[in-house]
């Protein structure tokens, strides 16, 4: 049984609020005073996106929504599963999608393929808190991350193992 002090840290609480502030800086030159979706992916960027949120100068709008692709595993299971995929029209808005983690790119390509099949926008951006693309399977890339991360299970921060360990205020990895 995994333990909290099995946890090594990785990426400490004030290294992520660095980050979210840089990033933050660059949004706000890119959209100004024009109008933000910021689409959640939860369960896992809901940290990510509420501490980005609250740098953001322009109007904000936020929308959340639920894919799964690890179930109770440690790793993807490269079949994506949409929870809960309703959103409102966003034809011709500005979105920003906030993701905690990317690794094969199987759901960042999903929610890209069923954005684009259902909207047209006027700007569509990927975002995720890491990218661990030493991971990859699909061709894909974000457009804004903060952190590049091995392959190590990472919690921590939004991320878990099998729903605990999202409130740790830094991200952490477990050896299995």
């Amino acid at each position: 049984m995994i333990t909290k002090n099995d946890i090594k840290p990785l990426i400490t609480s004030d290294e992520i609020q660095q980050k979210i502030l840089e990033l933050s800086t660059r949004l706000n030159d890119v959209y100004k005073n024009e109008e933000l979706y910021l689409i959640c992916v939860l369960k896992g960027s809901v940290m990510f996106m509420t501490d980005l949120a609250k740098h953001l100068t322009m109007p904000v709008k936020m929308e959340f929504i639920r894919l799964s692709s690890y179930g109770s595993g440690t790793a993807s299971s490269g079949k994506v599963n949409a929870v809960d995929i309703q959103l409102p029209d966003l034809n011709g808005k500005n979105v920003l999608i906030i993701e905690d983690i990317i690794d094969t790119g199987h759901t960042a390509k999903f929610l890209l393929d069923f954005l684009y099949h259902n909207f047209v926008f006027k700007d569509l951006k990927f975002c995720s808190l890491l990218d661990k693309k030493c991971k990859r399977q699909v061709d894909i890339n974000a457009d804004y991350y903060c952190f590049d991360v091995d392959d190590k299970f990472l919690v921590g921060y939004g991320l878990d193992l099998d729903g605990k360990y999202r409130n740790l205020p830094f991200i952490g990895y477990i050896e299995l």
